[in-house]
């Protein structure tokens, strides 16, 4: 430090405020990730063969909203807390990729799940904004004694690895082009591909589709127009991989109408119509800045007409559903990380289901540095911190 520099200012009372709140938002998410791992645990248990569709769906709802409402009923300088749903329970199945939540009134909704269906659940929870989401795949019927094998297996055990490798590349001061190009390589020692473009956001309170991206598979276009983002410190990502089993990720819509929007909150507008404008006001009120499902509003027929306008001028934007070619499958796996000071934590839970010896496949892993870094804790100990620096500084000294 030469003579004309300041020593630093001590820490003030806002300085530990400021790391108070820090570990208080920690905690939020953290309840959050607690409410969907039991609601998950509970929804696998019944996604078995002949269970409906929408009635996993509806149940995974109803379930976040009692697992929020037992928490944070304190009010805070007289506000209270605001909980609920951060995303509505989705239920996949084999080449549908994501969001399928259908309702009573649609033709898809007496859809049932069959043997060797592959499932991806999808469902989140918030507390005061701050949101954990999690989805993870299962094949309806797999035991250890009849694992499931062929395309199903290879999707599902590409999926895994994919995501476990992920969590351990999204660190500070990597690019979310390292993520993008992790998951396509471990994906193709089964023979499969990331869906192409799909997005894994930062995330913030209120915020579940921040600025900093991960896209998967992209296009040349994609790839030319796609921002770089460096990940830093005390930030949080939702990562959502999805992996199929077609030769390309390509993915499109086809006849299943949309359930499942979510409101902007950059886009301003003044809508035009009487029903538009209290329909909107409703998915305000109820849902604020997270996705919703018509499902949860008072009107369906009315809600549909409503959201028309409002999608229109992009004051909501819809989550539709895609797939990829009949006869691939889509496995996909959604967790929420946050990069703390001494390193990645995983806010949400492992995976229930997924065991190895449920996936019987042909193929495996044999790129021996891809194996070293799954092999790695997500987090080092100090333990293995010192002895990195020993080692080191011992190098350092040869030299």
């Amino acid at each position: 430090m030469s003579d004309t520099e300041q020593p630093p200012a001590p820490a003030t009372v806002e300085d530990k405020r400021v790391v108070s709140s820090a570990e208080a938002d920690l905690t939020k998410y953290k309840t959050a990730a607690d409410i969907i791992h039991g609601v998950t645990k509970k929804l696998i248990e019944l996604a078995v063969e002949g269970a409906k569709v929408i009635d996993l769906c509806v149940e995974g709802d109803k379930l976040i909203e009692a697992g929020t409402a037992g928490v944070y009923n304190k009010s805070v300088k007289g506000v209270k807390v605001s909980k609920g749903l951060a995303f509505p329970t989705s239920i996949s199945v084999n080449n549908a990729v994501a969001h399928f939540s259908p309702l009573a009134s649609d033709p898809q909704s007496e859809q049932v799940l069959a043997k060797d269906d592959v499932v991806k659940i999808q469902l989140g929870a918030q507390i005061d904004g701050f949101a954990s989401i999690s989805a993870e795949t299962i094949i309806v019927g797999a035991t250890a004694a009849s694992p499931a094998t062929g395309r199903r297996a290879d999707v599902v055990k590409a999926a895994w690895h994919a995501a476990e490798l992920a969590m351990r590349t999204i660190k500070v001061g990597n690019k979310n082009w390292n993520v993008t190009e992790a998951i396509g390589n471990i994906a193709g020692t089964w023979g499969c591909k990331p869906v192409e473009g799909m997005l894994s956001c930062q995330q913030t309170q209120n915020v579940i589709d921040g600025k900093k991206r991960i896209i998967l598979n992209p296009s040349e276009g994609q790839k030319r127009d796609f921002e770089t983002a460096t990940f830093a410190e005390g930030e949080v990502y939702g990562m959502d991989v999805l992996i199929s089993s077609g030769e390309d990720g390509k993915a499109r819509i086809e006849d299943t109408r949309t359930t499942i929007y979510q409101r902007d909150s950059t886009i301003t507008y003044q809508l035009k119509m009487k029903n538009s404008r209290a329909v909107f006001s409703e998915v305000q009120k109820k849902a604020g800045a997270f996705p919703f499902n018509i499902r949860s509003l008072e009107d369906e027929k009315r809600s549909r007409m409503g959201l028309q306008e409002a999608v229109q001028h992009s004051l909501v934007k819809p989550y539709e559903v895609v797939y990829t070619p009949a006869g691939t499958f889509v496995a996909g796996f959604h967790f929420t990380v946050a990069l703390l000071p001494n390193g990645p934590s995983l806010i949400t839970h492992p995976p229930i289901w997924y065991k190895p010896e449920l996936v019987k496949t042909d193929k495996e892993l044999e790129d021996e540095e891809l194996k070293a870094t799954l092999a790695r804790n997500l987090r080092e100990s100090k333990k293995s911190k010192k002895k990195k620096a020993k080692t080191d500084g011992d190098e350092a000294k040869e030299e």
